[in-house]
């Protein structure tokens, strides 16, 4: 009786270690799997080429982020954010852009700084015969279309528009210029031939073999072109965000900005 007795017991004793441990695995599994965070990030689409390779090192190194970008102009994408669009980060082309959210209170102001900054260049069809060694010879009538970034909300056709104004040429130009929604669209317009020729970052210019660049603009003629990045006063990532704002700095994305043809802000 004794012995089957103790055999029961032993046999229970067994059974509550099975499965108190099954338990314990299952409730420890969890702990070992960190939780993917997003960051929602909208950044001019001039960015795009150094933004897309950043993203495969830096979730490379960090697994469990994933970078989502929303491209487009600067404008555009402040008015998304000002209408409550999802966003961690803003990376915009212009100063602008983040005055107007900055004044809002809709950016972090402490994590603000100048990322990059970048040139204005012209551009044409790499077949093109046509002379433009200056921004005055836009002029000629050879060229019969000159494609811009939007003035009212592209940084790349505001800057462009403060260049031929400065020169005493935009009236002579306004009727032939293509207004395009963002600066990658005056690109195509030009690869395509659909203009003679457009006005484009430096960086724009170099993501393209269709495409050789026939003039820069002169010193003085625009603001500087700056890109000026900050944390969202609404985001719910606010340690990963910051964190990330500090990887753009390393000598890694230095590099890789560099790569682009953009220039480091001091």
């Amino acid at each position: 009786m004794k012995t089957r007795l103790l055999s029961f017991l032993m046999t229970v004793i067994l059974i509550t270690s099975l499965i108190t441990g099954c338990s314990s695995e299952k409730q420890a599994a969890p702990a070992t799997q960190q939780p993917k965070v997003e960051l929602n990030i909208s950044a001019a689409v001039s960015l795009k080429d150094a933004l897309e390779e950043i993203q495969k090192n830096y979730e490379a190194k960090n697994p469990n982020i994933k970078l989502t970008y929303n491209l487009g102009a600067s404008g555009a994408l402040q008015k998304q954010i000002e209408q409550g669009a999802p966003a961690d980060i803003f990376m915009s082309a212009a100063p602008k852009q983040m005055n107007d959210l900055e004044a809002k209170n809709l950016i972090n102001k402490p994590t603000r700084k100048n990322l990059v900054e970048n040139k204005l260049v012209i551009i044409v069809p790499k077949a093109s015969s046509i002379n433009i060694s200056k921004y005055e010879d836009l002029t000629k009538d050879e060229v019969q279309k000159l494609s811009i970034g939007e003035t009212a909300s592209v940084p790349a056709g505001q800057y462009a528009q403060e260049v031929l104004k400065k020169l005493g040429i935009w009236d002579k130009i306004k009727d032939k210029a293509v207004l395009a929604k963002d600066v990658r669209t005056v690109l195509t317009y030009v690869e395509t031939g659909n203009v003679e020729a457009g006005i484009v970052y430096k960086t724009d210019a170099a993501s393209s073999d269709k495409v050789k660049i026939t003039a820069t603009a002169p010193e003085g003629s625009h603001q500087p072109i700056v890109y000026p990045v900050a944390v969202l006063s609404g985001t719910k990532q606010q340690k990963t965000a910051e964190d990330f704002l500090t990887y753009l700095n390393t000598p890694e994305c230095k590099a890789i900005f560099e790569k682009y043809g953009f220039t480091m802000s001091k």
